[in-house]
């Protein structure tokens, strides 16, 4: 047993760890508010994401729309939303990046 210095060093553990926690969550709320968006067949075809990859908005230019060959838009839209999930990635990691780095430190705790 350590002599009246466990409890407090214990207590200093919980609090980093809800810190982070609380970090966390604000990170993912932001990630959610934030939209990024996506791109093909040269700007024909915008998808806009949120960061958490929500897909909130679709552009599709006139000039891609070919009744004949409707498979091709298919494609673009495709290519587009996957574009914007791409970049929503990549906020992801730059957002939550560094707080799963911090929280990793306690992985040997339990937490």
């Amino acid at each position: 047993m350590i002599p009246g210095g466990g409890q407090p060093n214990m207590q200093q553990l919980l609090q980093q760890a809800q810190k982070m926690q609380q970090d966390l969550a604000r990170a993912q709320a932001e990630l959610a508010a934030t939209e990024v968006d996506g791109q093909a067949g040269g700007g024909l075809v915008k998808a806009t994401v949120t960061g958490s990859g929500e897909l909130r908005g679709l552009v599709i230019d006139p000039k891609a729309v070919d009744p004949e060959d409707t498979e091709t838009l298919a494609d673009l839209i495709v290519a587009a939303v996957q574009a914007a999930n791409e970049n929503a990635q990549q906020l992801q990691q730059a957002k939550l990046g560094p707080l799963a780095q911090g929280m990793g430190g306690m992985s040997g705790l339990g937490f």
